[in-house]
């Protein structure tokens, strides 16, 4: 399998298309450990986003007060993005699902990199996001992410001095 990378994915202001026409997401890989990123991006998207959140992971009943369902083809409906937390060798399947369940996007977490599972999404007309974070580019978009990570409330290009 090679390394190199030469799968180009959608610029900014395509992300910001893809969350804009975003209504639903599904998390696949949500994990029940809040020092998980899946349970923080979680969290985020719960408080701080207009979307309707499922969680997937076959091995868990319930997460922050949610039903965890044990994969996409349960949820009680399509989701438009589907959010993955897995490891390398699980996307390609992970993109063959959301396929099957009529997804319009397949999104890989920061760190994740397949180009079969974007071809095979990409060939099946989803678009396809990897190596970003939803809930990153999502705060960034809407005026939210602060030096911490954090909505501060106050949108300003100037950093806080402190006396």
């Amino acid at each position: 399998m090679s390394t190199q990378r030469t799968w180009v994915g959608p610029s900014a202001p395509e992300r910001l298309g893809i969350l804009r026409g975003t209504r639903s997401i599904a998390i696949v890989g949500m994990s029940n450990k809040p020092s998980r990123a899946s349970y923080f991006v979680a969290t985020y998207l719960q408080s701080s986003s207009p979307y309707r959140v499922y969680f997937v992971n076959p091995v868990l009943d319930e997460v922050l007060g949610q039903k965890v369902y044990p994969s996409l083809a349960e949820l009680p409906e399509v989701p438009d993005l589907v959010d993955v937390f897995r490891k390398d060798a699980d996307l390609p399947g992970v993109a063959r699902e959301a396929v099957a369940v009529g997804a319009k996007t397949l999104w890989l977490q920061l760190g994740s990199w397949n180009e079969e599972a974007a071809a095979i999404a990409e060939d099946a007309g989803l678009d396809v996001v990897m190596d970003q974070c939803v809930k990153i580019e999502h705060a960034r978009f809407h005026g939210g992410l602060h030096l911490a990570g954090f909505n501060t409330g106050v949108i300003s290009s100037k950093r806080q001095v402190l006396a």
